[in-house]
């Protein structure tokens, strides 16, 4: 396995560089991608940073072509090596300076940097170290053992891919898509009368007309739930003012625990006041004591 490993790490390496320096060099997306990246803070300039990323491009087809033609020379796995541990450098203090801002590790990659990222980048430093030290040419290895190198380049691709975040569109969201039509989305019902979990209940709440008239008495997030009669019950603790002062309160939703966003009609809200020191009921007018909210400017 060693042997398939550093006998094929060329190949895969320069399947690699070459994809993303040619994307680097040749694509628009440098260009206009380069104003999100890390690399143009650390630079203070969106067009110095394309520049700069269009000659990584360049390095990386040179040092891909280098892998292809003459593999059994240690330079081409040594520079790749290098670069791969440039790579770790630049994320590392991308991600310290600019942590919402893409690596443009690929040109159209627009994502902030992650783990993806910094792994793809040791990917490129231990494949150019088995490139250095590989004996013999790529080809003589994948004729020697076809079905082996068949198997080990379809796994590379395979992380790879995984590895990338910018091919997400072609596998990742389709597979999540698959997943929603088989298992349903996680906050629907899978049935007439399935309880919903419960953050669908409350996401249901917070768009719901009960929750815009008492959410000015509402200072806490969900405290406590529980199902009573078919409907579900969200506790919420509250604070209003009086001319006595500030009176904390509980504030009690209720609502169909079947209800979620696919339920046709406008979902039925109950709500309650209770003081929080004694229990007892306080009474609709509470909500008469709420400031209304100032309506915002319509554009003309």
């Amino acid at each position: 396995m060693l042997s398939l490993t550093t006998g094929l790490a060329p190949l895969v390496l320069a399947g690699l560089l070459g994809w993303t320096g040619a994307v680097k060099l040749f694509s628009r997306g440098t260009v206009l991608g380069a104003p999100k990246t890390a690399l143009a803070r650390m630079l203070s300039s969106s067009e110095r940073a394309a520049l700069v990323l269009r000659g990584v491009g360049a390095g990386e087809l040179l040092i891909a072509a280098g892998l292809l033609a003459v593999p059994a020379n240690p330079l081409p796995g040594a520079a790749a090596a290098l670069l791969g541990a440039g790579f770790l450098g630049y994320l590392g203090y991308g991600r310290a300076l600019a942590p919402e801002s893409s690596c443009g590790c690929s040109a159209n990659e627009d994502t902030p940097i992650t783990w993806r990222a910094f792994a793809r980048a040791a990917v490129v430093l231990v494949s150019g170290v088995a490139a250095a030290v590989a004996h013999g040419s790529w080809w003589s290895t994948v004729s020697g053992r076809p079905a082996g190198s068949l198997g080990f380049l379809a796994a590379a691709a395979v992380v790879l891919i995984a590895l990338s975040a910018d091919l997400d569109r072609w596998w990742l969201l389709p597979l999540r898509r698959a997943r929603l039509r088989v298992f349903g989305h996680p906050l629907f019902g899978t049935g007439a009368g399935d309880r919903v979990p419960v953050a669908a209940s409350v996401e249901l709440l917070e768009n719901s007309l009960a929750w815009q008239a008492a959410s000015p008495v509402v200072r806490s997030a969900l405290l406590d739930h529980w199902e009573e009669d078919g409907w579900r019950i969200l506790l919420f603790s509250g604070v209003y003012e009086t001319a006595e002062g500030a009176r904390p309160v509980s504030v009690v939703f209720a609502l169909d625990a079947t209800s979620s966003r696919d339920t046709p009609g406008d979902p039925v809200v109950r709500v309650s006041f209770l003081d929080a020191d004694s229990g007892e009921p306080v009474g609709a007018e509470l909500l008469s004591t709420v400031p209304s909210r100032k309506a915002l400017p319509l554009a003309s």
